[in-house]
């Protein structure tokens, strides 16, 4: 799976006949009203749900090769530091060390030094600093281009926070929000009071020149809140699989850097960075110019957004999850066998899978594989986390050599120590859950579905979906599906897909198709 981190400083802050349409009755939450915001701290990552104590074996032998992750590339205060904040990196990878840059990326860096700020979201309350990215001047009327992320707490609690730019030779301006574009993660900001004067911007490459793999770009921001500073990297194409395109910058980021400018060669930007790989080097991530483009011909006509901005983000978000649906059901589906067992998998251009399992032995008392799959189509919008991706998990047992009721108490513990969300907090509701034994394509099975509101994104939800094959004394087959942000209508549509995948192939039938394979 692949969690992004970014690059910039934050403080600690009818799906089925006859029961199943039973099973959909009364889930329909309510929105609920609004409630006082908790206190927070983010970590950046997109989290899977906990992993539970396994009464089967666990799930990731020894040496079985982790799901990689990504973060977002930012500095951070810690508590009782007065100094400079930290970079948020794994404890087994040191920072990054920046190399003597060459002629060219001298050049570069003196012809846009005047053209950069340091974007900081300030504690009204203290003026002290839960946020630290960079940014650039892109319009000569002062227009500001950065990341979302980094100034997620002006949009969303702007009672609370204020936004500051801070140009190379330390001069602040309060900052306004304009516009931003929380799928692409990118906003447009303006200073509160206007310049007197044109201002010094740098220039988007034109849509009709396509970068060349391979070519030379030049990452610019301030990292670690330490100074402005630029880095070399390559063009290495898109992202494969990325839900949005992203490029692959071959340069390194560091904390702080988010919204920073890529440019080309000539200075023009290219892209804005965005995150970077935390088990790799200089495997980082830039927004490219072209969704910049198109956010900025919107802001130049904007008044600077008033009161939090839910509303609006909600309404992406919406837009989002519509977008994800289409392409989830115009793809091919794959499924995966597990003996006679057959479940879905979503289509391999939209999603990553890993699988890990106990070779089969004579002498075994049972066996067992599990597989996961992630379709990267998580956006981060702050507080509420990452909201928009969708996983799937898979596990399958079978155990000719024990009792049948020692296998039915195994199974039994492994289903009920799967995590379902229960309790609600300041940012969703509790779950409403139901449950049901229901006939799939030559199995019966348990199946329960749990969907919980978000208090201040209306109409998403998310939904869990937990199904256990019940038809077999000694092998089974396990599967769940955890979606976030869903409108009802498309979370009711994606369980009936879901369950739809699932099926038990008796004798005759497998042995049909056994014979049929090559």
């Amino acid at each position: 799976m692949f969690t992004f981190t970014h690059t910039f400083s934050r403080c600690l802050r009818r799906w089925c006949a006859g029961a199943a349409a039973g099973l959909l009755a009364g889930v329909a939450l309510a929105q609920p009203a609004p409630e006082p915001q908790a206190a927070h701290q983010e970590s950046f990552q997109a989290e899977a749900p906990p992993e539970p104590q396994q009464a089967l074996p666990a799930a990731l032998d020894e040496g079985e090769e982790a799901p990689v992750r990504f973060a977002p590339i930012a500095a951070q205060p810690q508590p009782g530091e007065s100094g400079a904040p930290q970079a948020q990196e794994s404890a087994s990878q040191p920072p990054g060390v920046l190399q003597p840059p060459s002629p060219d990326a001298q050049q570069i860096y003196r012809a846009a030094r005047d053209k950069l700020v340091q974007i900081r979201t300030l504690r009204r309350a203290t003026r002290t600093q839960s946020s630290i990215g960079s940014g650039s001047y892109v319009d000569a009327s002062g227009l500001i281009l950065t990341n979302f992320h980094v100034i997620s707490d002006l949009a969303l609690e702007p009672d609370s926070h204020r936004g500051v730019s801070v140009n190379v030779n330390g001069q602040e301006a309060e900052v306004a929000l304009l516009a931003f574009d929380v799928l692409h993660d990118l906003a447009v900001l303006r200073p509160v009071q206007p310049p007197a004067d044109p201002v010094p911007a740098l220039q988007l490459r034109p849509q009709g020149e396509p970068l060349e793999q391979g070519e030379r770009i030049y990452s610019l921001g301030n990292p670690l809140d330490v100074g402005f500073a630029i880095t070399e990297g390559n063009y290495n194409g898109l992202v494969q699989r990325s839900f949005y395109p992203r490029i692959f910058f071959g340069g390194a980021l560091n904390p702080g850097m988010s919204g920073g400018p890529a440019l080309d060669a000539r200075g023009r930007v290219i892209g804005v960075n965005v995150a970077k790989r935390l088990d790799a080097e200089q495997v980082s991530f830039l927004v490219p110019a072209g969704f910049a483009r198109a956010l900025l011909d919107k802001a130049r006509q904007a008044a600077p957004m008033q009161g939090a901005a839910h509303e609006e983000m909600a309404r992406q978000l919406l837009e989002h999850q519509q977008t994800l649906m289409e392409r989830l059901m115009a793809s091919t589906a794959r499924s995966e066998r597990y003996g006679r067992y057959t479940v879905p998998l979503p289509a391999e251009s939209l999603s990553r899978c890993w699988g890990n399992g106990q070779e089969h032995e004579p002498r075994a008392l049972f066996t067992y594989e599990r597989s996961e799959c992630r379709i990267d189509s998580s956006v981060f919008t702050g507080d509420t986390g990452e909201v928009g991706g969708i996983q799937l998990r898979y596990e399958a047992y079978d155990a000719p050599r024990i009792r049948e009721l020692a296998f039915a108490y195994q199974y039994s513990a492994s289903f009920a120590n799967e995590p379902l969300p229960q309790n609600g907090d300041a940012r969703r509701s509790a779950a409403e859950c139901r449950q049901d034994f229901v006939q799939l394509k030559g199995m019966p099975a348990r199946v329960v579905l749990c969907m919980r509101a978000y208090r201040k994104l209306t109409g998403l939800y998310d939904l869990t979906v937990l199904v256990a094959s019940v038809n077999q004394p000694k092998s089974s087959v396990l599967g769940r599906m955890d979606a976030a942000g869903l409108s009802f209508d498309n979370a009711l549509l994606l369980s009936r897909h879901f369950l739809d995948g699932f099926a038990w192939q008796a004798d005759a039938q497998a042995s049909a198709q056994e014979g049929a394979a090559p």
